[in-house]
Formats: C-alpha cells, structure tokens, sequence
C-alpha cells in the first residue's frame, strides 16, 4: 500500500450500541465474541447498562455490526447522535440507554401474578392439612400460569439462545422449571389416584414438584425485580450529572434581553446570568463581579470570586452579582457533557478483572449442564430413587446460575464511577482501578497542584530609615497601574494594609518594562516621590546602585524561597518586598494522606531549589524528595527515571508543559483547572483544584476496585460451594432458587455501598 492509499484510509470509528435481550456474563462473552470476528472490531460489551462500545474499521458498516449482535439473538441497535449537540440531547439519549432491557415496570406484573399464585400452591403441597380430594390437579393448574407466562423471560431467551446452539443462564433457569413441571404433570397424567385423597401424594413412590417450579420462578422474578432496581440506582449519579445544566438561558440580543432554550446557544453569545441562577454554558466574563458556587460540578465547596476575564464552567451557580458571560463552549463540547462522555466511556470499559469472568461464564453453562445430568444418572444409578435423582439434578441447574458472575464487576464499575462523577472524579476507564491499586510513587507539580500559582506577599524589609508599611504602600501605589501578577499581588497587600481599607496614592507619569519593573511619581504624605520598583537590573538602569549589605539582604530573601522585588525611592533603596506562591489549603494534609496510603509524594518544579525546599517543607516533603529546576521535557525523564528503578508512578499536574508526563505515568491525574490537553492526556482528572480531592479520586477507585473483588469472590465462591452440595442433595431446588436470586441481589447492593462514599 502506498503513502497516499494509508494517508487517504478512514481512521476506525467508534459507535455505541444498545442491546437488548442480555441477561448474564454469557450473553456478554457471546457477543463480544461474535463482533470479535469481524476482521479489526474491537467489541467491549456491558450487561447492566446493555450497551457496547465498538471500534469499527474502515471497510465494516455499522448494518454489519448490527446484523452480527442480531444474529447471535440479540437485538441491537446504534445510538444515533444528537443532530445538534445539546446538554438536553446528551442527557436524553444516555437517560434512555439506560432504561433498556427488563426493567423493573416490566417485571412487575410477572412477579404479581407468580407470587399470588405460588403462594397457594406452595401451601397446599407442603401442608397436609390443607390437602383435599384431587389437591394435586389444581396445584398443576395454578401453577401453570406461573411457570410460562411469568417465568416467559427466561423460556425465551433460552429458546433464542438455544436457536444459535448457545446457553447462557436463562437455559439452566428455563430447563429446571419445566423440567419440574413436564415432570409432576407426568407423574400426575400416569397415576391420576396419587392425590385421589387428601394428604395422599403417591402410590408408587412418585412425586410433585409444581410447588418447586412456582417457588424457583418467584424467587428468581423477585432477583431480577430487585436487581432491576437497584441498576436503575446505580445508574442515578451519572443521570444527576447530565441533568445539572440549565434548560434556559438570557442572551443580549442588541441590547434587549432574551429567553432561549439552553441548547440554543451559539459560541460567543453574551449571557446575562442573574444572582441565584445556573450558568448555561462554559464561557468568560465579561462584565460584573461574584461568587460562583461550583460544587455540583468540581466538588469544592467553597464558592470561587469572579469577575472580568474570568473563566467560568457550565451548570455551575452564580451566588450574588449580575454577571454577562460570553459563551466559549457550548453542546457537547461542554465541560459538563464531557464529564459525561468520559464517565459513560469508563462503565462501558471493562477491567482486566472483568475478563477472568467472561473466561469463565464462556464454558460455564454446558459444562454445570453435564454436571445436572451426571448428577442425575448416579443418583438414580447408586440408589434408584427416581425422585431423589431428578431434585438434585433441578437443584444444580438451578444454583449455578451465574447472574452474580455477570453483575459483580459492571455494577460496582457504574456506581463507583457515578460517585465519582458527583464528587467531581473522573476516572477514564476501568484500567485505572488496576493502576491505582499499583502506585506506590507519585509526582506533584508545585504551581497549580501543591500551590496556587497566585504570589503573595509575605513580608516587606525596610532599609535607610523607612517604615516596612511606607515601602509597601509606595510600591503598591506604582504597582497599580500594572497588569503584571506580581504587580497585582504588590498593589493588593498594600491596598490590604491601607487604614480603613482607605486607596492607594495616585501615581503619575508611570512607565514599565517588559521583564524588569514601573516607575512613577507618587503623592505620599504631602511630598511628591519618585518610586522605582523591580529586579536589580531595572534599579541599575535607573541609575540606583546598591552595596554590598544590600546584595546580602536580597540574597538572603531569594534563599529563603522568596521572589524578592526592590523598591527605591528619590534613587535609593528603601526596601524589599518578598513574596511567595501560596500554598493551597488543604495541600499539607492531602500529602498526609498520601502517606497513609503508601504512597511517596515527590515535588517537581521548574522553581530554584531554595523555592521548592520552602514549599516541601510547608507541606511535609522530604528534602530528598524535592526535584527542583525541572523544565518540561525534564519532567517526563524525571517519571522516566523512576519508573526504571521500579516505582509505579503517578503524575499529577494541570498545564501544557504537564501532558508529556502525564501520558508517561502510570497513572496520570490532571487537575481540572488546568488544560485540555493536560486533561486529555490523564487517566484520573480531577475538576477541582483542591490537592484532596486527588487523594480523595485515589481512595475511590482502590474502594471500587475493592467492591468489584468482593463480588467476585463471592460470586464464584456461591457457585463453588452450591453445586457440590446441590449434586450431593442436601439442597432442595426452592431454597436453590431464593440463594441464587440472593447472590444477584447481594452483588449489587454490596456494590451500591459505594453511593456513599464520601459522606
């Protein structure tokens, strides 16, 4: 093939499928299988949302990929995308994907009517003394209803299933309930005198199981009812997050206000938001000043000040002032509706755990139906009893159903996922629950990640007779009448500093210098001054020298970490002023936590060594653990180096100059203040700013792990335990039922324990 032909080929494409009629791991292993064969598609396919994630190359259309799952007796269908990108839209179709399948409306009926007549015919064949004439033909009768109409999901995906030569769980459920039944109505139509009187049973030693056929369909109808539920909850946290957005929104349309629909905005619309209500969409300030509560997004719960220039994210509150917003971002491209992709991504993933299951639940079904009918020839072989044989045959088709084997991993994966999704945790896919298990060393960028990236000031030394307060007031006076970061920081301490929160001294003739410091004229205490405020180099070429003891205080300052800024007046030095990134709140006891974790904080920054000791040491960073002076490219050989001395590595970092290590790690956490590419590049992101929340995202997918293990193991443990004691008879088909429906049910409520994670 040449340049041209590879250059021209279609990239894969990947679409996403709703398929119905799935009720176990076997129906997953299946079709995941079955797309498997098609030349380069790639099938990750998931039983409790009953969707899958299909990467189709070129040359295979999207009817192959339909017609394949079909074929294998399922029904599919491609999730069609929203002709115009919308919250609504993204909302709606995930929202309906996830309502596919036997829901708990639709099982409801089913269950009604099986327990309403399963009750009678449960008491009348295990109560003597409600027995009377012929007792036996009414239970078959009423027990009839209950083991086809109710029980109907399971006859007919095993008769579909059994069409393709196939057997999944619903064929075990299906052949021990009509085995049951066909059984007892058998022995019934052979000798019609064994229930001729009341507490009669058998003549011959025959006997009925229309009890066990009634009792096994309302226990397992009950286990589908209440697992159906409890997906439904599972699935609730990521249907809250896409529903956050506003539906509404006021646009300035030539000056006049104007009410549209939310999924109506256009990128560079100006929104006015007012005290009290949602943003619409991403977008900039432009006008106004307030508090945005962006805790539903990010999970800080400390409202953010605002004002022009300002970046703001959808769905987020606007607590108190008018704000106008200009849209930057709207539909799909939306902070919110990634989060949503990025979480509906990492439930249809599947963890590497996951695949054991499949493995399993692939040869599972024929072989526990061998396993029934050996069971059934020894016993009739070694005792002869027909009875006895044919319960512990139904006991063990019954028991080994392995719903629980199908449930145990996707549903932990959605509800630790939805958690994580309300605490402003995004974890990409299940992969990342494996690497987080794995970490034992991890990489904090200093600016943005331990630090706010904002200087501060932290103190002023004064020289040749002035006051600390009068060199900090001089020099915020020029500083005001600059854009520069530290020129802010200056002009707001001094500010801060001012009696009675008074202004500052106007500043005339003022001028700077690109990388060097202002000047101006300053109105102080009834005289006029000249003010010179910058690096040594701006003091120089304003003809003001500095001696040897000075040099020694500046020194002294930049090795205590401090960025330190002269201020002169009238051509002499008057003071310094020191300031220094801020540490985040909350970053010192994050880095405890880590600990506690087992795992090693090491700072990384592109700062002096003096800066990152004093920033370590606020925070409880080994002074061996601090690598200072690191550019960009220093930062990926930094996780490079570690990793070949056999550390699992995790970044995290929040700029442009982070994504190269962040793809390098093992695990890469972007905070969510920092880019998309940085955002892009991570396994974790984080949509807060807080060091805790990074910790916090840690915690969660050890926890999900955790909980999908925990199902697992009890999972294979009941099918272990189970099938040997129902062949051996010491397990009577009606409790074999309530256990199995149990196990399925137990699956997902240990795994909706993660809904509370966090509180």
């Amino acid at each position: 093939m040449s340049h041209q032909e590879t250059f021209n080929q279609p990239a894969p494409r990947v679409i996403e499928l709703d398929i119905e009629g799935m009720t176990c791991a076997s129906c997953v292993n299946r079709v995941e299988r079955k797309l498997g064969k098609l030349e380069g598609v790639e099938a990750t396919v998931n039983l409790p949302l009953e969707s899958a994630h299909v990467t189709v190359p070129a040359g295979v259309t999207d009817q192959q990929i339909v017609d394949t799952v079909n074929a294998t007796g399922y029904k599919a269908t491609i999730r069609q995308a929203p002709v115009r990108h919308t919250h609504t839209e993204d909302h709606d179709a995930h929202e309906n994907h996830m309502e596919h399948g036997p829901s708990a409306s639709t099982l409801r009926p089913r269950l009604i009517v099986a327990a309403v007549l399963t009750v009678p015919v449960f008491a009348i064949s295990m109560i003597p003394a409600l027995q009377f004439a012929n007792w036996g033909w009414v239970v078959g009768a009423l027990a009839l209803p209950v083991v086809s109409w109710a029980a109907w999901p399971f006859h007919r995906a095993a008769a579909i299933n059994a069409r393709h030569f196939a057997s999944t769980m619903d064929t075990l459920v299906s052949i021990g309930v009509i085995a049951a039944y066909l059984y007892s109505a058998w022995q019934l139509f052979a000798d019609p005198r064994m229930t001729e009187h009341p507490g009669m049973e058998s003549m011959s030693g025959g006997g009925l199981y229309f009890e066990v056929a009634a009792v096994v369909t309302s226990f397992l109808l009950l286990g589908r009812y209440l697992e159906a539920n409890a997906k439904a909850k599972a699935g609730d946290a990521l249907k809250a997050l896409l529903n956050l957005g506003a539906k509404d929104a006021t646009i300035l349309v030539d000056g006049r206000e104007q009410r549209i629909p939310a999924d109506q905005l256009l990128v560079g619309d100006v929104i006015v938001v007012r005290p009290g209500e949602k943003i619409a969409t991403d977008g900039v300030v432009t006008d106004g000043a307030s508090a945005v509560d962006a805790s539903l997004v990010t999970g800080e719960s400390v409202p953010v000040e605002v004002g022009p220039g300002s970046a703001v994210t959808g769905a987020t509150i606007n607590t108190s002032g008018r704000l106008l917003v200009r849209a930057t971002r709207v539909g799909s491209d939306t902070t919110l509706a990634q989060m949503g992709r990025l979480v509906s991504q990492a439930q249809t993933g599947k963890a590497p755990i996951a695949r054991l299951a499949d493995r399993i639940s692939s040869v599972f079904v024929p072989i526990v139906l061998i396993i029934a009918l050996v069971t059934f020839l020894l016993w009739l072989f070694f005792t002869g009893d027909l009875n006895a044989a044919f319960t512990a045959a139904v006991a063990v088709l019954v028991i080994a159903c392995p719903c629980a084997l199908g449930l145990a991993t996707p549903v932990g994966l959605l509800t630790g996922t939805g958690r994580g999704a309300q605490l402003g945790i995004l974890i990409k896919g299940p992969q990342v629950l494996e690497d987080t298990r794995h970490v034992d060393t991890i990489l904090l960028d200093k600016t943005g990640t331990v630090t706010s990236g904002k200087l501060s000031v932290d103190h002023t030394v004064a020289l040749n007779g002035y006051s600390p307060e009068t060199v900090l007031t001089l020099a915020g006076a020029v500083e005001s009448a600059s854009e520069h970061p530290i020129a802010h920081a200056i002009a707001s301490a001094a500010k801060d500093a001012m009696p009675d929160a008074g202004a500052l001294p106007r500043v005339d003739g003022f001028s700077s210098a690109p990388g060097g410091g202002v000047r101006g004229t300053v109105a102080f205490d009834g005289t006029t001054r000249t003010v010179v405020v910058g690096r040594s180099g701006w003091l120089q070429e304003n003809g003001i020298p500095l001696d040897s003891n000075q040099r020694e205080v500046l020194l002294a300052e930049e090795n205590g970490g401090a960025t330190a800024i002269w201020v002169a007046v009238d051509g002499q030095p008057a003071g310094i002023v020191s300031l220094s990134d801020t540490i985040k709140p909350g970053s010192a006891a994050a880095i405890l936590r880590l600990k506690e974790l087992g795992i090693r904080p090491i700072l990384l920054t592109g700062d002096n060594a003096a800066v990152a000791a004093q920033v370590a040491a606020a925070v409880e960073i080994s002074p061996d653990d601090v690598y200072a002076g690191v550019l960009p490219q220093g930062k990926v050989e930094a996780v490079r180096k570690l990793q070949e001395s056999g550390a699992t590595v995790a970044m995290a970092g929040d700029g442009v100059n982070d994504a190269a290590a962040l793809a390098q790690s093992d695990l890469g956490i972007a905070m969510g203040s920092g880019t998309d590419v940085a955002i892009e590049a991570s396994d974790l992101t984080v949509m807060g700013s807080d060091l805790g929340q990074l910790v916090q995202a840690i915690e969660l997918s050890r926890k999900t792990l955790s909980t999908i293990k925990t199902n697992l193991f009890w999972a294979f443990f009941y099918n272990a335990i189970g099938i040997p004691v129902a062949a051996l008879g010491f397990l009577n088909p009606m409790i074999a039922g309530a256990a199995m429906a149990a196990s399925s049910v137990l699956v997902v409520a240990n795994s909706l324990r993660l809904r509370s994670f966090g509180k």
